[in-house]
């Protein structure tokens, strides 16, 4: 018979075979496609095809079976009809779904899913990872398992070196014997061991891990760290996945230093309320000498009628946990700790009072103080509680309607035992001492009417507005009053331009933007000398708060105000793509009258504030440059400023720097950087290293990540990062030394180390999320999360 391909199309028994197939369980890394009563043709292609109608069929040569998106090639293949047995055999390679499995000798059931592959090679396209094994026996539709299995997603290179010694992959997971369950989704290894270049570093009797991304209970990788104020630290994570809702991790840590503990987090999500729960317990503390924790909880409810409930809950043992252990509190404010719970409902007033919304919050803070009196901070009040309406309506044509009441009692935050927390007797916090600070109740009601106009080249926005406030006191002030009311009413007119031009810069066709702005203030003077201060702040002075009518946050002092605020932007943008190229702004505010209201209490007379500026460009490639400076003219000097640049020449190339001047109260020098010292990097935006390096150590790439900021006024390293992150393409290694300010003298220092093998897990503890916090420009060498990052042992 002459060779040449020629399909042959499996007539009357087509429908029942490809019926079987279709409800039969793919092999490992496939994944089900076709509903199992949706038949799909069987096709045969070979250089010689020869059978027997409803016997057998046998193809030689470039022998090729296809069914739907799987595909088996081999050197000879046939089918036995009677038994449904399929035999391929020399280099049989199937794949679907660029999963590949290749090996000398295929033989299996159709029917029933039962049969054998001898010593085949496989790869998963989904983890970039694979390995090979001396046998697999399929067991059933559903179930399988491989003798003597590898897996890793370094090359497999059976090669020798100089002295006649094997190289293997660099790292690799070897089983004697390895059940795969695809129904119950559990892959079970026995007798796993994990090498890192031929050195075991990891080992269990069995290891359990999920064959997709389900999420599977068992135990996770361990992870490690070194502290200077807790030595070293080793903590085992314990997975349990209680409901496709619910989970929960239980951590046991052992503390060198200190002893041993257990973190716990659960995690809820349910159709009408979710929540995480997170309490860390160390018992008898030995250097403490106490026991240490830390509570979290966050919990949101929808209730009938549109109610929305909101509790937060953060509270740890003592003033030095968020010393000893930062990692624990989560928090932008680790030494001022929220607790808080919230409720609100829209209410709808009559048929034309529009949308109301009601709502209540009870608020309660855990200040952590210092044992030196020059850091220790002001204690915020609680409010117990805080009750509201708020509306913002439109009324008619183009009124809008604002309107804000509320009530609210403020207490000092106290310990269990009646004193204030956090400061021994007599102790003084801020300015009056936080023991003589008043306490009570206040009333207050905020509301405003205005009319924008809103055209696409200019603004005017006119409005009226009053802040009215009633107090009742728990103790007399100093004036002996114990109450009091005041009204204070404020106008004002807000108008703001864009003006558009084409041109060019640098010999590029850029669009300038000119985009002046007026806002005008009345305020009149009210006395408010004796009123508390409850929750009332100074705003920072930048090109926001120079654009608000008060100078002031919150409700008990309102600033008086006669004043003008004029300022420009200019902008440059790619008329293509509409981004940002360069931005240049400058702000001052004109006072027509003195302004009695200030932050000190004295009176001010300057007419003129200081003059704000800001500059931003990218216009030059591969830099980013930003400044902004508040110029005071009576001084004729700099008050405050920052200045930054940072040059990016590509992925994982970034350095940086800035710097920051407060005069006569700080000054900071902040440096950061991603570069690489050592190896080839890549030029796009895919990941570093795409190539699986193997064997040597040396054939990787090499990055240096760190940030440092300085304070020139303390001459001192304040707080830092510094690291190694090396690539070898299926494995990376971290090691990163992050320290601590915790006072003027006193500083923690972290040691990070991480082994990440691509494909499998990460093992050690994680410095990434520190590194994306803190180093501007940082960038993943690996942007995904490595498939069975979630891998478990059980013991």
């Amino acid at each position: 018979m002459p060779e040449f391909r020629r399909p042959l199309l499996i007539g009357c028994s087509r429908l029942l075979i490809a019926g079987v197939l279709a409800s039969g369980a793919p092999l490992a890394g496939w994944s089900q496609s076709a509903p199992a009563d949706r038949p799909l043709p069987i096709v045969l292609e070979a250089r010689e095809i020869t059978g027997r109608p409803d016997l057998d069929a046998v193809a030689r040569g470039d022998a090729e079976f296809q069914r739907g998106e799987v595909t088996i090639t081999a050197d000879e293949l046939s089918f036995d009809y009677p038994d449904a047995l399929a035999r391929a055999v020399g280099n049989v390679r199937i794949s679907r779904d660029g999963n590949v499995y290749s090996g000398p000798e295929l033989q299996l059931k159709v029917q029933t899913y039962e049969g054998f592959f001898l010593q085949p090679t496989y790869f998963f396209s989904r983890t970039g990872a694979g390995g090979h094994a001396e046998r697999v026996d399929f067991l059933d539709r559903y179930r399988a398992t491989a003798q003597r299995a590898t897996y890793s997603s370094c090359q497999v290179d059976d090669r020798l070196d100089a002295q006649g010694r094997y190289v293997g992959p660099a790292w690799e997971l070897s089983t004697r014997r390895l059940k795969m369950d695809f129904d119950a989704n559990e892959g079970i290894a026995e007798g796993a061991v994990l090498r890192f270049y031929g050195v075991p570093i990891l080992a269990a009797p069995v290891l359990s891990f999920p064959l997709t991304d389900a999420r599977k209970s068992g135990w996770l990788p361990p992870s490690i760290a070194i502290d200077s104020n807790s030595g070293l630290q080793v903590a085992a994570p314990y997975y349990w996945n209680i409901a496709p809702n619910r989970d929960a991790t239980l951590t046991p840590t052992v503390i060198a230093k200190r002893g041993v503990g257990v973190d716990s987090e659960f995690r809820y999500l349910e159709p009408r309320f979710s929540g995480k729960l997170d309490l860390d317990l160390l018992p008898a503390d030995r250097l403490a000498g106490r026991d240490r924790y830390a509570l979290g909880m966050q919990h949101d409810h929808a209730l009938p009628s549109k109610t929305r409930v909101s509790l937060r809950v953060l509270r740890v043992s003592d003033d030095d946990y968020w010393k000893d252990f930062s990692e624990n509190v989560p928090s932008l404010t680790p030494r001022l700790l929220l607790s808080d719970l919230q409720a609100s409902r829209p209410i709808q007033v009559g048929k034309r009072g529009g949308e109301w919304t009601a709502y209540a919050r009870v608020q309660r803070w855990q200040v952590l103080q210092n044992s030196d009196l020059a850091s220790r901070i002001e204690a915020p009040y609680d409010r117990l509680p805080q009750v509201g309406v708020r509306t913002a309506q439109q009324v008619g044509p183009g009124l809008r309607i604002e309107f804000n009441a509320e009530f609210n009692r403020f207490v000092n935050p106290t310990d269990v035992t009646g004193g204030v927390r956090g400061v021994p007797t007599g102790a003084l916090v801020g300015p009056t001492g936080l023991r003589g600070r008043p306490t009570g109740d206040r009333i207050h009601a905020l509301g405003s009417i205005s009319r924008p106009w809103v055209t696409p080249g200019w603004t005017l926005t006119p409005k009226l507005s009053f802040n009215a406030a009633s107090y009742s006191l728990d103790q007399p002030l100093a004036n002996g009053s114990t109450g009091g009311s005041r009204v204070i009413p404020t106008a004002s007119l807000d108008s703001a331009w864009v003006l558009e031009r084409d041109t060019e810069f640098f010999g590029r066709s850029l669009r300038q933007t000119l985009e002046p702005r007026l806002l005008y203030v009345n305020t009149p003077y009210r006395q408010q000398r004796d009123f508390p201060v409850f929750d009332t702040a100074v705003k920072d002075f930048n090109f926001d708060s120079i654009y608000t009518e008060s100078r002031f946050t919150g409700i008990d002092r309102i600033s008086d105000a006669h004043q003008l605020t004029a300022g420009v932007t200019s902008r440059m943008l790619d008329p293509a793509s509409g981004a940002e190229l360069m931005r240049f702004g400058v702000a001052q505010r004109m006072l027509f009258r003195d302004q009695r209201i200030t932050a000190d209490g004295l009176p001010t007379t300057q007419r003129f504030s200081d003059l704000l500026l800001l500059g931003r460009t990218t216009l030059v490639p591969r830099w980013t440059l930003d400044s902004s400076v508040q110029y005071n003219p009576d001084l004729g000097r700099v008050v405050r400023s920052v200045a930054s640049a940072r040059y990016s020449p590509g992925p994982f190339r970034t350095v940086s720097a800035t710097y920051r001047l407060t005069r006569g109260l700080s000054e900071q020098l902040e440096l950061g950087w991603q570069w690489p010292l050592y190896g080839p990097v890549s030029g796009g935006d895919a990941p570093a290293r795409t190539l699986q390096t193997e064997g040597s150590a040396c054939g990787g790439s090499l990055y240096g990540v760190g940030r440092i900021n300085y304070s020139t006024s303390d001459r001192r390293i304040t707080d830092s990062i510094i690291g190694l992150e090396y690539d070898a393409g299926c494995w990376i290694g971290r090691i990163v030394a992050e320290r601590l300010s915790t006072g003027r003298s006193e500083a923690t220092t972290r040691l990070l180390l991480q082994l990440e093998l691509v494909g499998l897990s990460r093992l050690g503890s994680s410095p990434l999320q520190v590194l994306k916090d803190n180093i501007p420009g940082y960038r993943l060498l690996r942007e995904s999360t490595p498939i069975g990052s979630n891998a478990e042992i059980y013991e």
